[in-house]
């Protein structure tokens, strides 16, 4: 593994899984494998789940962990080839890459989606930039577009509790007071594209997904016709695709309740708002992963940077 930008990345979910509950099993036995390697943990956004199970992660597999906050700390960065640089920004992204690659054996990156320009977002600026300019790996800590370590933590997860040879898997968007990127959402139904499952997409119409990345699946608008016989129920919110970044109305009876989820699973990446994306009755129930999914959050980093230091030992 060179890189991990994303989910679809993967040769084998089913195997990378296997590995990774296997290394949860036993997550201090490779203590030699990151012997004097560093991992540069580079924020440009904020984390608390994404920073500190990445730290552990790296701890784990015996790796230096150094951990920047862009936004705060760092100068900012020019991105545009040929750009005279009068204005705002103090340092391209060129030097900034092959710097930090001096410092660091792995590089990890989490730059959210502004959700003002579309093609700004998509291009994966940050991302794509380190990638392009750095000399070491990169690891996705989520972009724009996607969050392929809570993808994978996610699969670990379904993993771990599904008992039928194909369960069905709902992904329900659910209201919020704010306007959040795709990245999560994205990344969750690539992920199940790679999964033996009945699945499927409910949202009010309007919060369709990139059409690129749901291509096949089935949508259903009506919520509770789309949970109905569900055994895990994933509910995340996101933004409009279509218009682009925007709220286009809240409908609170898209919040998950008890009644609703029935016998099924629930599943979240957190943060969550209570009672507005999900009742507490549901988070504090025994039908809530949440915190096992935040837990697996440590292993799918774990197996990423694993292979990544395999391919660098070589």
């Amino acid at each position: 593994m060179k890189h991990f930008l994303s989910i679809t990345e993967i040769d084998s979910l089913t195997h990378l899984v296997s590995e990774a509950r296997a290394l949860k099993k036993s997550p201090f036995g490779l203590k030699n494998l990151g012997k004097n390697k560093t991992v540069g943990l580079l924020f440009f956004n904020n984390s608390l789940r994404t920073r500190l199970s990445t730290q552990k992660a790296a701890s784990n597999l015996g790796m230096d962990v150094m951990v920047m906050n862009f936004g705060k700390e760092g100068w900012a960065l020019e991105y545009q080839d040929g750009t005279v640089m009068d204005q705002g920004t103090s340092e391209h992204i060129k030097e900034a890459a092959q710097v930090v690659s001096q410092y660091c054996d792995v590089i990890a990156i989490r730059a959210f989606a502004g959700l003002q320009d579309r093609h700004k977002d998509e291009a994966e600026l940050v991302l794509n930039g380190f990638a392009a300019f750095a000399s070491v790996p990169i690891v996705n800590m989520e972009s724009s577009l996607g969050h392929p370590l809570q993808a994978l933590a996610d699969a670990i997860t379904l993993a771990e509790h599904n008992e039928k040879a194909k369960p069905k898997v709902v992904l329900s968007w659910a209201p919020h007071p704010k306007a959040l990127p795709h990245a999560v959402a994205n990344s969750f139904v690539e992920m199940m594209r790679q999964q033996q499952a009945e699945f499927i997409i409910t949202h009010p119409k309007g919060y369709e997904l990139n059409p690129a990345i749901t291509k096949g699946v089935p949508i259903e608008y009506d919520q509770n016709k789309a949970l109905k016989d569900a055994d895990f129920v994933y509910v995340k919110n996101w933004s409009s695709y279509s218009e682009y970044g925007k709220v286009l109305y809240q409908d609170p009876d898209w919040m998950i309740t008890q009644e609703k989820l029935g016998k099924a699973k629930f599943m979240h990446c957190l943060p969550v708002r209570r009672n507005v994306v999900v009742e507490d009755a549901v988070l504090d129930g025994n039908q809530s992963l949440v915190i096992e999914q935040a837990d697996n959050r440590t292993y799918s980093a774990q197996i990423v940077l694993k292979k990544i230091l395999e391919e660098i030992k070589e």
